[in-house]
């Protein structure tokens, strides 16, 4: 029986997901030559993928999705790099699309893109695989999680179409920097002489777009490979460390327990499951 001050909702999505997984090669193999039945989305998270379907050929660089179709047939243009490593996940469409919602918008959710957000998406794929190896894929928060990707792959499209004031521009291409080279040696000053800037400036406009200093955003970016690391890869804490930029183990560590509120090997404990298939 529902209780009379519950809401109740429609659950009713336009999409089921299947299965999903982390894909990490060896360096041997190519993607299989076939047609499928359900939608694929890929997230490359290193390396490149080189596929084709049907007359188009894509090379999905790490950070870009592709989003493959049902019935047409897919196979891979070249073989599997020692460094690739992808999210993949299937679903199905539940109706025939475009999906409408109460408001009639229309998600547009492109093939082939760059994503704007790779660490939301990160998360969400992390969290359907742990909810996949926990639980099962279950259609509700299963399907809420594949919306979620699907918008995350929309939005990079209107992050690329945003108007590119000179302050805010100048902050984006700092943190744009930030999670490319976040591995390196990195400050306000190294980044200002990059981009050709006043330090200060840089700072103070930063600040203002993200909320943060750039210090801040630099642990940030660093401690979210160091998660993504702990679950994903068997090195030692202190090799993570270091591929994360930390030159100090006890700082890292300190400032590890300080932002997710545990030590790393109590991380890598409590969210080792994963579905990591390897080629």
């Amino acid at each position: 029986m529902i209780p009379t001050q519950a809401l109740v909702l429609d659950t009713l999505l336009p999409l089921r997901a299947s299965n999903g997984g982390l894909f990490v090669s060896r360096g041997q193999g190519i993607h299989p030559n076939r047609v499928i039945d359900s939608y694929e989305l890929i997230f490359v998270k290193e390396g490149m993928l080189g596929l084709q379907e049907e007359d188009k050929r894509f090379e999905v660089q790490a950070g870009e999705t592709l989003l493959l179709w049902p019935g047409r047939r897919h196979w891979g243009v070249a073989p599997f790099s020692d460094k690739l490593s992808f999210y993949w996940l299937h679903f199905r469409l539940q109706g025939d699309p475009p999906a409408r919602y109460g408001t009639g918008e229309v998600l547009s959710v492109p093939q082939h893109v760059r994503i704007g957000r790779p660490d939301h998406l990160t998360n969400l794929f992390r969290r359907f695989l742990d909810d996949q190896e926990t639980v099962g894929v279950q259609p509700l928060p299963a399907g809420l999680l594949v919306m979620l990707m699907l918008y995350e792959v929309a939005f990079a499209v209107s992050c690329d179409l945003a108007t590119e004031t000179t302050p805010v521009h100048l902050a984006e291409r700092a943190n744009s920097l930030i999670r490319t080279r976040f591995h390196t040696p990195l400050s306000t000053s190294s980044l200002a002489d990059t981009l050709r800037c006043n330090p200060d400036y840089l700072g103070r406009i930063f600040r203002q777009v993200y909320g943060c200093t750039i210090t801040e955003m630099i642990h940030r970016r660093r401690l979210k490979h160091a998660c993504q690391l702990l679950l994903e890869d068997e090195q030692t804490i202190e090799r993570i460390a270091e591929c994360c930029g930390f030159n100090d183990v006890i700082y890292f560590r300190r400032l590890f327990k300080r932002m997710e509120g545990m030590p790393p090997s109590a991380f890598r404990k409590l969210y080792e499951r994963q579905h990591v298939n390897t080629a």
